[in-house]
């Protein structure tokens, strides 16, 4: 008598572990200040394409996104991607079906951030995961050894096109990249967002060290069972992206002055590679902060929690408020507010959007990309 492959089929909510939720509720605040940061036009760019802010609170503002946040939030969700495959490979990755979901997930990622990098953010990161999981598919068996050693080079191509890209003269005094988002005709952004988006790998290219380190960590299980590593993790790695991201924030401030340009490229490419370091040990700490939670979940928590479990509908959510908010060809906030403003609207946008997940919870809601991302992702023939 034949026999029937059993179906991988998605983890239920009662099923999920807390720290990757935990850890990508709390990291979208970070994203929502990194991608709102983007939208501000009409003044002269400083280094890494931020404006260049000369009020006392935009310029705090300035330090601080530059120090903690950017090229530290995404690497970290990278890093969760990584840690999430592995997952769904233990489940029932050592048969066909379980690389042919991996592999179909990969490409609705790719085909999810391109209708979101088109319609309203070019920086999406979605389609990235995207081009990473089917890189990862192809990575998932090999050697422990072999896969630190190639997230370690992977960090080269990494370093060298931050460098390049942020380190031109144009680059640290004028918009070089990202037109879109200055540009008061809607049809021409629309164009212009299909030629950015295309573009947005190059940037974002260290983001691939970090999902190779993620899936390191998903085969042990570090975030839900953290020990020594991951308490060295959580000190080491905050501290590494701190102390290699304020040199830039010390420039973007005007409190630093760096003029030689083969040193601009070289704290681009440092301020890229503690990034990698940066996230993963935001990760350490809110693995070790889930594990002294336990199943003692408080409301805030719980809330958190649910807005990771929405993570990509909660992502596409900031894109829309932002659009309406702070583009030209809208409110036009974009191009009056300062960094500090921004900072505290994107926070807001965050929190309110934390309280909608959480509603969704309790109303027994799935996030709607979620939903539709699992339907394309396991369906059945």
């Amino acid at each position: 008598m034949a026999t029937t492959t059993p179906r991988l089929n998605p983890v239920g909510e009662s099923a999920r572990r807390l720290a990757p939720d935990l850890a990508r509720g709390v990291m979208l605040a970070l994203i929502a200040v990194a991608n709102s940061a983007v939208y501000l036009y009409d003044r002269p760019y400083g280094i890494r394409q931020h404006i260049v802010e000369h009020g006392a609170a935009d310029r705090v503002a300035s330090l601080l996104s530059m120090t903690f946040v950017d090229a530290r939030a995404y690497p970290m969700f990278a890093a969760l991607f990584g840690y999430g495959m592995v997952q769904i490979w233990n489940r029932r990755g050592d048969d066909a079906e379980g690389r042919r979901v991996l592999k179909r997930r990969s490409l609705w990622l790719l085909a999810f951030g391109a209708v979101h990098g088109v319609l309203l953010f070019s920086g999406d990161v979605l389609g990235v995961y995207g081009l990473v999981g089917l890189v990862l598919c192809r990575l998932l068996w090999v050697r422990d050894r072999t896969l630190l050693m190639i997230a370690a080079a992977w960090l080269v191509p990494g370093a060298v096109s931050s460098a390049l890209i942020y380190s031109t003269p144009e680059a640290t005094s004028e918009r070089t990249f990202f037109w879109s988002f200055a540009v008061d005709d809607p049809m021409m952004a629309l164009a212009l967002r299909a030629i950015e988006w295309v573009m947005t790998p190059f940037g974002l290219m260290g983001v691939g060290a970090a999902a190779l380190v993620g899936v390191w960590a998903g085969r042990r299980d570090l975030l839900s069972e953290p020990g020594t590593l991951v308490r060295r993790a959580a000190v080491w790695g905050p501290l590494t992206g701190a102390l290699g991201g304020a040199p830039v924030g010390l420039i973007a401030v005007g409190l630093l002055t760096v003029s030689d340009p083969a040193t601009v490229m070289a704290l681009n490419a440092l301020h890229m590679v503690t990034g990698i370091a940066g996230g993963l040990g935001y990760a350490a700490v809110i693995g070790l902060l889930a594990q002294r939670i336990g199943t003692r979940r408080g409301p805030v928590v719980t809330a958190l929690a649910a807005c990771g479990q929405r993570s990509m509908t909660c992502y596409l959510l900031q894109s829309v408020v932002f659009v309406a908010l702070l583009s030209p060809y809208t409110a036009g906030l974009g191009g009056r507010l300062g960094s500090a403003a921004t900072v505290a609207l994107a926070l807001v946008t965050w929190a309110g959007i934390v309280v909608v997940a959480e509603l969704m919870r309790r109303s027994g809601v799935r996030g709607p990309a979620e939903t539709l991302l699992r339907r394309l992702t396991y369906r059945r023939g």
